[in-house]
């Protein structure tokens, strides 16, 4: 086999994926492009539909799955960070509130970048702080455009529900009022990668007295731009 790294079954997945790169392919189709036997072809085609490396279309053909989504996205992360900074100081600046950035890592969202407010009570989420994905504005945001299946799970046991997360996805902004924690209120949106893909959510957080209970009419159009300056960068990247 071209290419071999001398561990077969892999040499053989990658050439399953590779076939899938032009478009979906049947059964039959997999095996013409990939010249793999076809017990083999269809025992790695189900097999890589289990990790969501492969999945189906409306037809039964084999597509590439969603997981090489994610994982596209995670290793644009550096790209995402590297850019946050200043647009994360920029948006506590112009709304006076601490500014979180967080990306969902398997049933939780981690806080992977913040400025917090220079003066007063900071509400700010420390980086590193892992959170949970059944409340709050930003856990609406990096659920609310899942595949179905995984966005009926994420719902359940949530603070929010399916029609909450259509207003979301209809806005394009999510807004929480005491949710997560009492007496805190918080704005966020999108940020897409290349596919456009949600891959994070920008937020806003500080206490309902300063927020009020209405934080979105504040807020949103704010974290809108400053989600729109991430995912602009994440294309360029």
């Amino acid at each position: 086999m071209d290419n071999s790294s001398g561990v077969g079954v892999l040499d053989k997945a990658a050439l399953v994926l590779s076939a899938l790169e032009s478009g979906p392919a049947t059964l039959a189709g997999l095996v013409g492009a990939t010249g793999l036997a076809r017990p083999t072809a269809h025992r790695l085609a189900v097999a890589l539909e289990h990790h969501r490396m492969v999945a189906r279309d409306m037809q039964g053909r084999f597509i590439l799955g969603p997981r090489l989504a994610e994982l596209a996205a995670a290793a644009g992360e550096d790209r995402l960070l590297a850019t946050a900074g200043p647009v994360l100081t920029h948006l506590r600046d112009v709304t006076g509130e601490s500014a979180q950035l967080y990306r969902r890592q398997g049933d939780m969202r981690i806080c992977v970048a913040a400025a917090e407010r220079l003066s007063g009570l900071r509400d700010t989420v420390p980086v590193g702080s892992t959170l949970t994905m059944k409340a709050g504005s930003s856990a609406q945001i990096l659920l609310a455009w899942e595949e179905p299946e995984r966005l009926h799970r994420g719902l359940q046991g949530a603070r929010f529900t399916a029609t909450a997360l259509s207003g979301v996805r209809r806005r394009g902004w999510a807004q929480s009022i005491g949710e997560r924690e009492p007496g805190v209120a918080s704005v966020s949106a999108p940020v897409r990668g290349p596919s456009n893909r949600v891959v994070a959510a920008v937020s806003v957080s500080g206490p309902i007295e300063r927020l009020t209970r209405h934080p979105g009419r504040m807020h949103a159009q704010a974290v809108i731009d400053a989600a729109t300056r991430l995912s602009e960068a994440l294309r360029r990247s």
